[in-house]
């Protein structure tokens, strides 16, 4: 029978911590049969995407351990980030990635849940796939309120968890709720705007959303929010369906950003989102002038943008599929050192595989980060310090077309592309 094999990407409620976030992470590593894969850190939103892979069995008791820790040491009372949360671990998706249904994975989520509310005492709501209410289905419903409002909320029966306790105490307070789901690939990608306005980054984000933006009287921002018969808001869809968005403004950067999920690529690949933010952003006086994505990716989604902007060119799409960039070449283990600005006594140099990167004694462990030639460098593809803006627009085809055209035949590798 072949191997099994599922992702889970559980989301902590801290990202400026570095031991808390190892103690964490560390948790994963212990479990026999689970490879980590990813750690990425963000100081503003105050959050964490975690990312590993294994069989059911080990994923789960990973996940387990995982809200087990960051309950011990995140106190949600304190907690602070530009990002919707709600539990010191926020959300805890599972992930078919290979010879496994998405309703085996349902399954696996329920005894997770179950799990985590019997013996941790924590609030599950079950979201996504997993859902047992359709209302539920919604990530963001699930986190109405979010933390503030938890204690209003438990104790009713609409929001009664799926498992764990239905009442605020004082552990509670400490923990949060957990959002535990079953998803397909999901793409976060950040958006840079040359803008500092969070205003005009909800705008864009509005235009483009599948929610869109509430229907208001004679078509002003300042206009009173239009209703149906039925008292509910009339919603003005946006342009790209199977996505969410907000807009946000990032101290570390000192600009404002889209921050959007991509739940179907196939709905809406990540080339299309790109070109339809940077056109609402153009209509709006604002230029994206870089992204980011957050987590991990399949390599489909870079194969495809890789294609479509080959197209955009003229160029040749003669390139093998099987064929991997030379700059996925990892150096080493371990997460992300933590997010900075870089500062501007680092040089950047190059080595023979085409890798932008600053001084090695700079970046004790290694990470990748797609990036687009922000300096002009037509060779560079990825960057290793400092989560500086990325993605400079006018590089975008080019450096997707390298994806493709710059890739030789090797051996399996590991890198931010999975």
């Amino acid at each position: 029978m072949k191997k099994q094999l599922i992702e889970c990407v559980p989301n902590i409620s801290e990202g400026r911590d570095k031991n808390i976030i190892d103690q964490v992470t560390a948790e994963i590593e212990k479990v026999e049969g689970v490879k980590l894969l990813d750690v990425d850190p963000g100081m503003t939103t105050n959050r964490t995407v975690i990312t590993f892979v294994g069989e059911p069995e080990p994923v789960c008791e990973a996940a387990y351990r995982v809200v087990k820790k960051a309950a011990e040491l995140i106190d949600m009372s304190q907690h602070h980030g530009a990002h919707p949360r709600q539990g010191a671990t926020d959300v805890c998706p599972l992930i078919p990635v290979s010879n496994i249904t998405m309703e085996e994975v349902v399954e696996y989520a329920h005894k997770l849940g179950k799990r985590l509310g019997e013996e941790l005492n924590i609030p599950i709501y079950c979201y996504e796939e997993a859902a047992y209410i359709k209302e539920r289905r919604n990530l963001a419903y699930c986190r109405t309120g979010e933390y503030e409002s938890l204690a209003s909320r438990l104790g009713t029966e609409q929001w009664k968890p799926d498992f764990g306790p239905n009442e605020w105490n004082e552990h509670v307070a400490h923990t949060g709720a957990t959002q535990v789901g079953a998803r397909d690939f999901l793409v976060a990608i950040n958006y840079n705007l040359n803008t500092t306005s969070t205003r005009r980054a909800n705008a864009i984000a509005f235009d483009v959303r599948e929610k869109g933006r509430p229907m208001r009287e004679g078509g002003k921002v300042t206009g009173k929010p239009m209703k149906d018969e039925n008292g509910k808001p009339i919603m003005i869809p946006g342009t790209l369906k199977a996505t969410k968005a907000i807009g946000w403004f990032i101290e570390d950067y000192g600009i404002a950003q889209v921050s959007m999920n991509i739940t179907n690529i196939s709905v809406s690949p990540v080339h299309v989102c790109f070109e339809e933010v940077c056109a609402k952003a153009a209509a709006r006086g604002v230029r994206v002038t870089g992204c980011e994505i957050v987590g991990l990716v399949p390599k489909k989604v870079l194969m495809d943008a890789g294609r479509f902007y080959l197209a955009k060119q003229q160029r040749s799409l003669g390139v093998s599929e099987a064929r991997r960039p030379e700059a996925l070449r990892p150096e080493g283990k371990g997460h992300r050192i933590p997010h900075r600005r870089p500062q501007p006594e680092e040089t950047r140099r190059h080595d023979l595989h085409g890798l932008c990167q600053r001084d090695r004694q700079r970046k004790p462990r290694s990470w990748w980060w797609l990036h687009f030639g922000l300096h002009g460098c037509p060779w560079c593809l990825f960057g290793h310090d400092g989560r500086q803006p990325v993605v400079a627009q006018a590089g975008l085809g080019r450096t997707l077309g390298r994806i493709l055209q710059l890739g030789r035949q090797g051996p399996s590798y590991q890198g931010r592309v999975a």
